[in-house]
């Protein structure tokens, strides 16, 4: 296996994805975190033991670089041949283009369409399979358990405890809700989980594909429900200067008693405080609404002109393979979209299958389900509420003029 860790250039990133050798699969990859990598790397090597006539050459990208350079591979004319990306909308994007190539034999072929059935319809296109899932994740409120039981707070099981608890943590002298917005993508998930839980999925997705106006009523509701969180001083100042991670300790060092996120963040929590962690499902805002999630799915997807395909169809099928995902998952401290493999042996992954599994239905995540430039236009909107909730109406008036626009 040879392994490049590519630098985040466009330059770099034209230059790594050379055309492949009949016997070496080419394979770009945004698992640039180093647990990921190595999960990735551990994987390959896997791979060429079991097929010594394959070398695969890993090349491995910043996530944020990662997004611009693999639109200029698909559209060159001698892309990588396995690519990592997004189920959803992210994928639809390509495919409807021809930019990934059509991979239904290799479902049909390794059985997925039984193992893999909760990720099918994430994954197909016009009646099609363009790639194959390795991995998923929940969403939820991961949050300081002894933070909540000193001030005697209960987990919050509808809107109206989670509004409370704000109050009684500000109270305390601490922020209720940690997040940084400076990518803007942890917004949208307070907008995905205040829209699945006062309109539901089927309403949530309409939005997703245009179908509805971001000046509905239904919409207007859901920034209601996030005024209410804004009115009782739910989350930390200055916001907007944080990434993700920056916002981390502020729930690490008790500054903060809540963060909603996917389980990537568990990494992060101290090892020998590990205790004072616990998670918790989004709380209901209307009882008459279904439950429902957002759960992530990574992929994997072979590029339309890619030159090895052959090779990169059977990297594809091992890539599927149940025990192959149980410890791939294990190292990245998340799900197998097999229905064979293992759980990790891990609470909060365990609190996570166990709240998808009983979901009333299952969204990617607003960036993943909608048009890209529709999700950079959201995102935007989303933030700017979070700072200026006075500037509601010209937000969403600029929303749909956006939505008219690229939907149209």
């Amino acid at each position: 296996m040879k392994i490049r860790l590519a630098l985040a250039t466009a330059a770099t990133a034209l230059m790594t994805a050379s055309a492949a050798q009949a016997d070496t699969i080419t394979f770009n990859s945004n698992a640039s975190d180093p647990g990921p990598r190595a999960a990735m790397e551990t994987l390959i090597e896997q791979f060429e033991a079991a097929n010594p006539d394959i070398t695969v050459e890993l090349n491995t990208f910043d996530h944020e670089a990662y997004k611009t350079a693999l639109r200029n591979w698909l559209t060159s004319s001698s892309p990588p041949d396995v690519v990592t990306w997004f189920a959803g909308e992210r994928m639809n994007a390509f495919a409807q283009r021809g930019l990934f190539a059509d991979v239904t034999e290799v479902w049909n072929d390794n059985g997925l369409f039984d193992t893999m059935a909760s990720s099918a319809s994430a994954l197909a296109y016009d009646g099609d399979q363009y790639g194959v899932p390795f991995t998923y994740y929940q969403w939820g409120v991961y949050y300081r358990t002894d933070i909540f039981e000193e001030n005697g707070i209960a987990v919050p099981e509808t809107f109206d405890d989670l509004i409370a608890a704000c109050g009684t943590l500000r109270d305390a002298g601490i922020a209720p809700v940690t997040i940084g917005t400076k990518f803007l993508w942890t917004a949208a998930g307070w907008f995905d989980y205040l829209n699945l839980r006062t309109n539901g999925l089927e309403y949530h997705l309409g939005l997703m594909n245009g179908e509805i106006p971001y000046t509905d009523d239904g919409v207007r509701a859901t920034f209601a429900n996030w005024q209410r969180l804004l009115d009782a001083d739910c989350f930390i100042a200055d916001h907007t200067a944080y990434s993700w991670q920056e916002a981390i300790p502020f729930l690490t060092q008790g500054d903060a008693a809540m963060y909603l996120i996917g389980n990537f963040i568990t990494p992060f929590f101290p090892q020998d405080s590990i205790d004072n962690y616990g998670f918790f499902q989004f709380p209901v805002i209307d009882e008459s609404v279904g439950t429902y999630e957002d759960a992530p799915i990574d992929t994997l997807h072979i590029p339309a002109n890619a030159e090895n395909q052959e090779d990169a169809m059977r990297f594809l099928a091992f890539m599927s393979q149940a025990e192959v995902l149980t410890d791939m998952n294990e190292a990245l401290n998340q799900l197998p979209p097999n229905s064979e493999s293992q759980v990790p042996d891990n609470r909060f992954l365990e609190a996570g299958f166990a709240m998808l599994s009983a979901a009333d239905g299952i969204a990617q995540f607003y960036d993943r389900d909608t048009d890209p430039e529709m999700a950079r236009a959201g995102m935007e909107g989303f933030q700017e509420f979070m700072v200026n909730p006075d500037r509601l109406d010209r937000i969403l008036d600029r929303l749909d003029q956006t939505r008219e626009r690229i939907f149209r």
